[in-house]
Formats: structure tokens, C-alpha cells, sequence
């Protein structure tokens, strides 16, 4: 008999458990086809139900955030506290750290390397965006029709098919638009 003590949430728990004892009875269900829930099956489910309950709702937009820290920092963006100002271009950042990044697009630094054809960039989510061109990987797909794309934006650009939604009106005609692109051609 083992005795496991489990802490998390404030909350303590007491699991006397043998552990032969729970290999015979995984082993009998898995023989007869039974769905088996293990211990870290159990904790992916607590972990899942704790983080909707730590949904953080930005009060200026859509935006749901499980850590109340982020959230904080993401509603700076709305009321311009304590940002960090390029002091070459203006753009603001939250972090000193996004700001220090965004400045190698001034310096011309680019730290990141493609190993199959060398191209630089200046962030790693760029060079990791771009090596999808090599390996064709395509991580977003539409959960209406399947169809599956390499950039997020396009993936949202590409909802707009099934929603009918058109939000680039021209100032002129108000005719609407599904992609900004559309819009500029049209003006």
C-alpha cells in the first residue's frame, strides 16, 4: 500500500492506493476494452476545469486570459499606462521586452536563421512562421469546411466565407468588403 499526497488549489488530498492493486484492474479493462482513466487523465481534466475558471475577461474587448497577470498587462494596450515607447518610431509596448525585441527592427539585427535557405529575421515567431514554407506545415484549419492554412490570418481572413462577414467598408460608397486588400483595390 502507497500513500501519495497530493497538493494543489489549497486543496490536500489522501490517496492510499496500491499500486499492483491498480495495475491488475488497468490491465483487465484495457483487455476487455474499456476506457481507462489514469491519474494523469484525471489532472489534464481538473487542470482544464480550473483554467475556465480562471478565464480573465479583458473589460475593453473579447479578449479571455487564464492568468490575471496577462491580463494585465494586455489592458495597458487600452488605457496607455506605463508603456514603453520606441524612441524611434513611437510604437508603445507593454513589456520593456517586446520593446527591446521591436527595436532590432531599427538596428537591422536579425539573430534568426532559416537552416534551409538562410534568410534572417528578427523574432523567432517570424523564422518559425517562415519554415512553414519548407515544410508545408499548415497548423490552422477551418473548423466549418477543414480546408487548412499556414498563418493564422489567413484562417480568420478565410472564416469570413463562412460568416458573410465584410468589415472593410469604403468611406465613400460604404460598400463592404471581406479582406482590406479588396477594399484598397476598390478606392
Amino acid at each position: 500500500m502507497t500513500s501519495v499526497k497530493l497538493e494543489d488549489c489549497s486543496q490536500t488530498m489522501e490517496l492510499n492506493v496500491s499500486i499492483k492493486d491498480e495495475e491488475d484492474k488497468i490491465g483487465k479493462s484495457l483487455s476487455q476494452g474499456d476506457h481507462v482513466e489514469t491519474f494523469s487523465t484525471f489532472r489534464e481534466k481538473q487542470q482544464e476545469d480550473h483554467r475556465a475558471k480562471r478565464s480573465h475577461h479583458c473589460p475593453h474587448c473579447e479578449e479571455n486570459f487564464s492568468i490575471l497577470s496577462k491580463l494585465k498587462l494586455h489592458v495597458k494596450i487600452h488605457t496607455g499606462e506605463n508603456l514603453f515607447s520606441c524612441t524611434d518610431c513611437g510604437k508603445n509596448f507593454t513589456t520593456s521586452k517586446a520593446l527591446a525585441v521591436h527595436q532590432r527592427v531599427h538596428r537591422g539585427e536579425k539573430p534568426y536563421s532559416c537552416s534551409d535557405c538562410g534568410e534572417s529575421f528578427s523574432q523567432l515567431c517570424t523564422l518559425k512562421r517562415h519554415e512553414r514554407i519548407h515544410t508545408g506545415a499548415k497548423p490552422y484549419s477551418c473548423s466549418d469546411c477543414g480546408k487548412s492554412f499556414s498563418k493564422l490570418y489567413n484562417l480568420k481572413t478565410h472564416e469570413r466565407v463562412h460568416t458573410g462577414e465584410k468589415p472593410y467598408s469604403c468611406s465613400d460608397c460604404e460598400k463592404c468588403f471581406k479582406r482590406s486588400t479588396a477594399l484598397k483595390v476598390h478606392q
